[in-house]
């Protein structure tokens, strides 16, 4: 019977931390300010860049950046109500998404060098392709942050890329062999740690991590809110 206490403990002990992990995920993707002038920035960001990745006006009243990690799960769930945003309120040209990078690696070890290769997306195809490897790497993931089954006892992820991202450049219909120097060569290491560090110093401690610029004024959002709350901020600001 003793010779089991140690490894049923080791067991019991891997499921608790996976429990905490999620927990703290859950909690960063529920909490925010529902009430758009309730939350403050502890430092402003950057206004929209030329080299930003950008759906919808440039131009546009109000910008949402967001802050995001393409293996959270809940940054899917958020990356799915921002493209309803820009679906209602693009076409007008007042709203804008703005997406900018945050890979937490002690959870998520792939997202940091994933973060690279979307920009790398984007050397080759563009804004138009940066989205469509975006949303593709998104597909991707687990449906919601209760499917643990892409989760190893520790909480961090345990799905491997290997060749999938260069995979998926092809499946995009992108150049391979450009594609993996790119990937290989590390040389958007530096814009990554940019973001992450703009979005530390912007307050971020969670993801996704997202900003509201309009008027002049910047908003915290924080976490993946639904689609009805950020819809209400919009349609306040507006």
């Amino acid at each position: 019977m003793q010779k089991l206490a140690v490894p049923i403990s080791i067991v019991v002990a891997g499921a608790l931390i996976a429990g905490a992990v999620f927990f703290v995920n859950m909690n960063n993707a529920t909490a925010g300010p529902a009430d758009p002038g309730s939350g403050v920035v502890a430092e402003e960001i950057r206004g929209v860049q030329p080299d930003d990745h950008i759906l919808g006006n440039p131009n546009a009243k109000l910008v949402i950046v967001e802050f995001s990690d393409t293996e959270c799960p809940f940054c899917k769930q958020f990356h799915g109500t921002l493209h309803r945003v820009i679906e209602e309120y693009g076409g007008s040209g007042e709203v804008a998404w703005v997406y900018r990078h945050f890979p937490l690696p002690q959870l998520h070890p792939n997202a940091p060098k994933q973060a690279e290769a979307l920009e790398c997306a984007a050397e080759l195809g563009g804004n138009e392709l940066f989205w469509r490897y975006t949303d593709l790497l998104y597909q991707t993931m687990p449906q919601t942050g209760l499917d643990m089954g892409a989760y190893d006892v520790t909480g961090r992820s345990a799905r491997t890329d290997g060749g999938q991202l260069v995979d998926m450049a092809a499946e995009l219909g992108m150049d391979t062999a450009a594609f993996q120097s790119c990937l290989d060569s590390g040389k958007y290491e530096s814009r990554v740690e940019l973001d992450w560090n703009e979005a530390v110093a912007a307050g971020g401690r969670g993801t996704p991590h997202s900003i509201i610029i309009v008027d002049g004024e910047q908003i915290p959002i924080e976490g993946a809110q639904p689609f009805e709350v950020v819809k209400g901020i919009i349609d306040t600001l507006l």
